[in-house]
């Protein structure tokens, strides 16, 4: 079973700085991080100390409201040291790796096998070895609450967004994996597994086209019509009291890995794109999980300030090299830092700068790509109610009132109004074309931190 839909409403950007289909890896080099403090809105209690060693998948930390949650190391070796936060919080565990493959190893599955395989012997088992944090809950975009059931689970193989990974390169040669995870999911809804993938692979069968016991539907137009909003809008929306899980295609992936191999994945691949990468360097990047962001980074930006988003052009948090990978991790965009003045600013009569908003000649350049840094062409200001920027949200959402719910703080209008099933992704295009420069995802990540701190 499938189905097909068409979306107007959005925008694709013309950036430079996009990818090659090209994957390499990089040798993991000095310490690796498992950073804790990634997980929003969760608590950890250390059960190892410093000093201690760990094998790949050893267990380091547990959820304070569950403690059958654990965190486990993606790597063996020696724990040099465990940071802390304000208020004691656990923020990041330092590992200084070994050379030998010592590694936990858990319950084997096959991939016909899953599809048989007791509901909760599956929730234990992804709670035991931490990848039930790949799996989101909506509303609030958390990480699932095994006891309550989802009505439908929403897998993710799209890309719109510039510049995330493609999930059709990232599945090649992954069949087993691909179906392993998928044929997992089955069991832990009553409801449809649902495959969103772009129109156009569509001509072209690959896995994923060709996955089996999910539906597979397909999304044409321009972005954000590859969000996980933009699918469960049109195929199952989330209304109050609803429960929905999502997971992206790379998700899966690592879930159906640990299923059938037995051993927590120690790697992930990285997309590394946009106008501060140098040309050679921009593709898919295979490294160790926690491991630091310079080894990756190493000889391939340009030079010059740059910024580095953790996610992709339009939504993501500022990276430093002296980071490491996060276990949610997709890859990272970076931009030239662009803090000069212009004149004219959005005015000037040039055809190398673009606008949304058809205020320069570029505007009518059809084709033309366009660097972008990190400049915003102007100072933030008084936000004005509009109406432009409900051509750029697909849901069926009026942004102006929402957003005035969320700036006044008022729940129960920005609930009537459909927030519930938003994520603050869903509003990027919105903060980049407006002209008054307000962050819409940050007003809307405030205002459902809110409404789940108060209940509904």
């Amino acid at each position: 079973m499938t189905a097909d839909f068409k979306i107007k409403n959005g925008l694709d950007i013309p950036m430079e700085g996009a990818p090659g289909d090209q994957i390499r890896s990089v040798p993991l080099k000095g310490t690796v991080s498992v950073f804790p403090s990634e997980y929003k809105r969760v608590k950890f209690k250390m059960l190892a100390e410093e000093g201690d060693t760990v094998k790949q998948g050893g267990v380091l930390a547990r959820r304070k409201d569950q403690q059958d949650f654990l965190l486990r190391s993606p790597v063996a070796g020696k724990i040099l040291e465990i940071k802390l936060g304000e208020r004691r919080s656990l923020q990041e565990i330092v590992i200084d790796p070994t050379d030998a493959a010592d590694q936990e190893t858990f319950t084997t599955f096959t991939v016909n096998g899953l599809l048989k395989t007791p509901r909760e012997d599956l929730l234990s088992h992804l709670k035991d070895t931490g990848l039930m944090a790949l799996i989101r809950q909506r509303p609030f975009n958390v990480i699932a609450d095994a006891s309550v059931p989802p009505k439908s689970i929403f897998v993710n193989g799209m890309n719109t967004a510039p510049f995330r990974p493609d999930a059709h390169l990232l599945a090649r040669g992954k069949a087993e994996e691909l179906q392993a995870g998928l044929n997992a999911l089955t069991r832990l809804t009553d409801g449809p597994v649902h495959l969103c993938l772009a129109a156009a692979k569509a001509v072209t069968p690959d896995l994923l086209t060709k996955a089996a016991n999910v539906q597979v539907n397909y999304f044409d137009g321009p972005h954000p019509s590859g969000n996980t909003s933009t699918h469960i809008h049109y195929l199952d929306p989330v209304l109050p009291g609803d429960t929905v899980w999502t997971l992206r295609v790379s998700d899966v992936l690592r879930i159906g890995e640990l299923l059938l191999n037995g051993v927590i994945p120690s790697t992930q691949t990285l997309l590394l794109a946009g106008n501060g990468v140098k040309p050679e360097a921009r593709g898919d990047v295979k490294a160790t999980t926690g491991m630091s962001l310079s080894a990756i980074l190493d000889g391939a930006l340009i030079e010059g300030e740059t910024r580095i988003v953790r996610g992709d052009a339009l939504y993501g948090d500022i990276a430093v090299p002296e980071s490491g990978v996060y276990f949610y991790d997709q890859g990272y965009v970076v931009l030239p830092e662009d803090r000069e003045r212009h004149l004219l600013g959005w005015y000037a009569p040039t055809t190398e700068m673009y606008s949304a908003h058809k205020v320069v000649p570029s505007a009518w350049l059809k084709g033309k790509k366009f660097t972008f840094g990190t400049n915003t062409r102007g100072s933030k200001r008084a936000l004005v109610l509009t109406g432009i920027y409900d051509k750029y949200v697909p849901l069926d959402i009026m942004v102006d009132p929402l957003s005035r719910a969320c700036i006044s703080k008022d729940t129960e209008d920005a609930i009537a109004l459909g927030i519930l099933e938003t994520d603050p992704e869903d509003f990027a295009l919105c903060t980049f074309v407006c002209p008054s420069k307000t962050d819409f995802g940050a007003i809307v990540a405030e205002t459902l931190a809110l409404i789940q701190e108060e209940g509904f």
